[in-house]
């Protein structure tokens, strides 16, 4: 049987609340920090929302969020990946209805 191998995780230091918490994200990089971190950033909810990349060799991203008014920054976390996912379908059903009506820049490379 394959081994469950675990996504996010929260690091020590959070609040009991987790008004403020670290997140380990597994198997990310880079792209989805940024764009969590964006898309976070923009619920008027969020104090501060920010995301490192503790050493280019481990595959993990950290991110850390803090709330106002004692509000839970896993619930702001939830959000923003479901908001982040209807982004990714949008621009994707926008990609296929262009190929699928040809329009879109056609480039020969000439050598």
């Amino acid at each position: 049987m394959a081994e469950i191998t675990q996504k996010i995780k929260i690091m020590k230091g959070a609040t009991p609340d987790l008004s403020a918490a670290t997140y380990q994200i597994f198997d990310e990089s880079h792209t989805m920090g940024n764009a969590l971190r964006w898309m976070i950033m923009k619920n008027p909810k969020v104090e501060f929302c920010g995301y490192s990349v503790p050493h280019p060799s481990e595959n993990l991203i950290q991110l850390r969020i803090q709330m106002y008014d004692g509000l839970s920054s896993l619930d702001a976390l939830l959000e923003a990946l479901s908001n982040l996912d209807g982004v990714c379908d949008s621009v994707e059903d926008a990609y296929r209805a262009s190929l699928t009506e040809g329009r879109y820049e056609r480039w020969e490379e000439k050598s």
